[in-house]
């Protein structure tokens, strides 16, 4: 990792060809030249652009990256990557990717994305970035954003919001900079990073749009569970409301129903956007391939759905990083998923709602003290609830009584662009 970089000026004898710029800087005294590159959509330079995490992250003992094959795709496994052209996202989406490198050496990524789905849903020109990495040093991470605004003022943004992956709608995985929680692993879909990348961000002009929290909740040894036991049975009892589990022999059609809660709950959301029918495909695949069916369960009052909730055994326990080539493959990290799925002992709350004309009657209560007391008696240690948005007291009240503590933070930046 570079230290200490100085920055002289554009070296012009490198650039500009074929979109890359090249800059001088010293690492210990010594003149070392990086490029500024962008790589479109279907480039097969996406595959270093993938890469660079990897390698900024190198031996970190919390970071967990998702399979290569999530981002870059793999018939072997079955996956559409997110940044190969045949992906839905990009049916409604126009994207970019910047890479900076000296010599082989990735120094930093950026990708800049116009989402025209969550424009026209929320009436906006926001433009987003994304996958964003940088080494600690301000000047690569500044060449990096400047090529983002750029690409997204040329295309009449106004403003812009990240880091996400591509853009920051709610159900979108690994979204926003760790704030705080530095010294525990993510679950699934989440982020880590390290400490500096804030400074790197706020540096450059880009301020609070928003903050995630996660709570971690133990299923053990919560005195008296803030009395919820008792405050479950009674409301199950009064309001006639009964809970079954996910069908996994219908998954999508049951997926169907995780769809239509989420697209009412959470509707009036920050960020929100509506889950599309491809979208939900996805969704059936990961359940089938992780869920614990007891923990993903229906709420119904009077025959009607009222809410649902979701708790997966966290598959990024087994996806850890071991920094050894062999192990690290996504045949490796997918077979050690496949092999100790059942034996993960810590979960993370996918999603969780209750339809807005059932709200307020308790099904909340109901489906968050049932999935705890059956997350306890098959074995579970603990679980986190995760992102909740910084505003949604509901929630943070319920996770806060279920005896979670709040320990990790996100940050969702946005600065104008006019």
């Amino acid at each position: 990792m570079l230290k200490s970089l100085r920055l002289l000026k554009p070296d012009s004898a490198m650039g500009p060809v074929s979109g890359i710029i090249g800059f001088r800087v010293f690492e210990k005294g010594a003149p070392l030249r990086f490029t500024v590159e962008e790589i479109p959509l279907g480039d097969r330079r996406l595959r270093a652009f993938g890469e660079v995490p990897w390698r900024l992250h190198r031996g970190d003992p919390f970071w967990t990256p998702p399979l290569r094959g999530e981002l870059l795709g793999s018939r072997l496994l079955g996956l559409t990557g997110l940044l190969s052209p045949n992906h839905p996202y990009h049916r409604h989406a126009e994207v970019t990717h910047f890479l900076a490198r000296a010599g082989k050496r990735p120094l930093g990524r950026v990708a800049a994305a116009i989402n025209y789905r969550f424009n026209e849903h929320h009436k906006t020109n926001t433009g987003f970035f994304g996958f964003f990495e940088a080494i600690d040093d301000f000047r690569v991470a500044k060449e990096l954003l400047d090529r983002a605004r750029e690409w997204l003022l040329a295309r009449g943004m106004e403003a812009m919001r990240g880091p996400g992956g591509y853009s920051t709608a709610t159900h979108e995985p690994h979204q926003g900079v760790l704030i705080s929680g530095f010294d525990t692993p993510p679950t699934v879909e989440l982020t880590h990073n390290p400490p500096y990348y804030t400074e790197l961000l706020e540096r450059y002009g880009l301020r609070k749009a928003k903050d995630y929290y996660a709570y971690i909740i133990p299923t053990e040894g919560v005195p008296n569970d803030g009395g919820l036991s008792a405050l479950a049975a009674r409301v199950r009892a009064r309001r006639g409301i009964e809970t079954r589990p996910v069908e996994m022999d219908r998954l999508r059609a049951e997926v169907g129903l995780i769809v239509e809660v989420y697209n009412q709950a959470w509707a009036a959301n920050w960020g929100f956007l509506p889950l599309t029918e491809k979208e939900a495909d996805a969704m059936a695949e990961t359940l089938a391939l992780v869920s614990d069916p007891e923990l993903v369960r229906f709420a119904y009052l009077r025959g009607e759905l009222a809410g649902v909730i979701g708790a997966i055994p966290d598959p990024n326990v087994a996806l850890r990083p071991r920094w050894r080539p062999v192990l690290d493959t996504d045949i490796a990290r997918a077979l050690r998923l496949f092999i100790t799925r059942r034996r993960i002992r810590r979960l993370r709350v996918m999603f969780f709602g209750i339809r807005p004309q059932f709200r307020k009657l308790g099904v909340d209560v109901v489906l968050y003290h049932e999935v705890t007391e059956l997350a306890r008696a098959r074995g579970y240690r603990e679980g986190e609830a995760s992102m909740l948005l910084e505003d949604n007291h509901l929630i943070l009240r319920a996770s806060a009584a279920m005896g979670g503590r709040r320990y990790k933070t996100w940050r969702i930046y946005e600065m104008p662009l006019v």
